[in-house]
């Protein structure tokens, strides 16, 4: 397994190669050792928790034409290093559930599916996930702050991931909402330290904005 983990570690780390966006290797391996952590708390497989954590981001269909795309790209890599049918079909069911998609996607159904959905979740937040917030917003050409831009509440997948929107309003559709999402009680304490952190950030941020201080 080991050998076979670390083929598929050397293939995301050149899918990411280039990335600006912030799901780059730097994230996928902090989001593998926070799972693998949580896993070792809470009790999910640690071998299929360490793998699609790994690849959690190569499936997702963001990165892909289409989802059937993203699958079939993943299917063949983890087929090539010498994953079975079964240990694909697997680590498949605990992605596809990982990505935000703007509050649209299915709740994992497996331990595993939670504990890596909340890995990635854990990352968006506090000072890392601030640091990410504005270096995707740059990525994309979006304003770091707009006052006259309004958070939105309800959208689509496709609406959630255009352009057109401001780092900070990020905070308000996204990241401000994780603490209450997560599903592990291990992850929960962690979020909890690292939502303080934001809101602390935020009202600094305004203040400065506004030059208060």
């Amino acid at each position: 397994m080991k050998q076979r983990i670390a083929a598929a570690e050397a293939w995301v780390k050149d899918f990411f190669v280039n990335d600006s966006t912030g799901h780059d290797w730097p994230h996928t391996d902090r989001v593998r050792k926070q799972a693998v952590h949580i896993a070792e708390k809470e009790g999910g497989d640690l071998e299929l928790t360490e793998l699609a954590a790994l690849i959690h981001d190569v499936a997702d269909d963001k990165f892909h034409e289409t989802e059937t795309e993203a699958i079939h790209y993943v299917h063949s890599g983890l087929e090539e290093f010498g994953f079975s049918n079964k240990e694909i079909r697997d680590v498949l069911n605990v992605v596809s559930t990982v990505s935000f998609k703007g509050g649209n996607n299915h709740p994992p159904q497996s331990l595993e599916g939670r504990i890596v959905q909340d890995a990635d979740r854990l990352d968006a937040i506090g000072a890392i996930g601030i640091a990410r917030c504005f270096m995707f917003a740059g990525n994309k050409g979006d304003k770091m702050y707009d006052p006259d831009i309004l958070p939105r509440d309800q959208m689509t997948k496709e609406e959630y991931r255009c352009s057109g929107n401001t780092a900070i309003n990020h905070f308000h559709e996204k990241l401000l909402k994780l603490k209450d999402m997560m599903h592990t009680d291990t992850a929960r304490r962690i979020a909890a330290e690292r939502h303080r952190f934001m809101e602390s950030y935020l009202q600094q941020f305004y203040n400065e904005w506004e030059s208060l201080k």
